[in-house]
């Protein structure tokens, strides 16, 4: 083996990564791992909203909204939400937390439709329905305790968390997803890297090769007394 290739090659082996590739895979695995975060703390500002997307987990607003919807939710002054009836279903959909309001209410925020309202002192209360029960809500739903107003959603895709949750496979699968996310970015940033050094390697050996041709070739020459 040629002596200078040799020792190109060991160059090669012992080149650095450099700083610039370690700052750019540490972003990405921060973003990887921070970034449904950011984007949910984006919204809860954007829409005004602790809880700016939920999942429904009943039946009890079908056919209208149906178990597993993903909704958008955003922040609403009390007194702009719209009251209705129950038989027109003109309410706004709000989303509320229940919890003390009546005996067995649900630990996850409730989806139901305002069919009725009215000002107690400075408060608004809100009385409640879900499209598809036969009765009220047991207990007015006082301001304070109002998520938001449903504004959107997706169908059927929140069915994913349902199952995932159920099975007890969300933790594990995220966490699996997450491994496989960065050692993906890590090995794409030294294959980029490598890639970089066979370049270079490569020109340079070009440039030798070509200021090798371009020498003159040595002759013998007698020396004449």
């Amino acid at each position: 083996m040629d002596t200078k290739n040799l020792k190109n090659s060991k160059e090669k082996e012992k080149t650095p990564i450099s700083h610039k590739k370690v700052i750019i895979a540490g972003v990405m695995i921060c973003i990887a791992f921070f970034g449904s975060f950011l984007l949910y703390f984006g919204l809860q500002v954007v829409l005004n909203t602790e809880a700016p997307i939920v999942i429904v987990v009943s039946g009890s607003m079908e056919p209208n909204i149906r178990e597993g919807d993903l909704l958008f939710v955003a922040g609403a002054n009390p007194e702009d939400i719209i009251n209705g009836t129950a038989e027109d279903k003109n309410g706004d959909v709000i989303v509320f937390d229940a919890r003390g309001l009546w005996v067995g209410a649900p630990e996850e925020p409730i989806v139901h439709r305002v069919v009725g309202k009215y000002l107690n002192g400075d408060t608004w209360y809100f009385i409640t329905k879900g499209d598809a029960n036969s009765l009220p809500d047991q207990a007015s739903v006082p301001e304070t305790r109002i998520i938001g107003v449903v504004i959107g959603g997706i169908p059927y895709i929140g069915w994913v968390k349902i199952v995932l949750t159920e099975s007890g496979l969300l933790i594990p699968l995220l966490v699996i997803i997450s491994v496989f996310l960065v050692i993906s970015i890590i090995r794409d940033i030294f294959q980029e890297d490598d890639e970089d050094r066979d370049k270079n390697q490569k020109k340079i050996n070009d440039n030798n090769q070509d200021s090798s041709e371009i020498q003159p070739p040595k002759t013998n020459q007698k020396q004449i007394n």
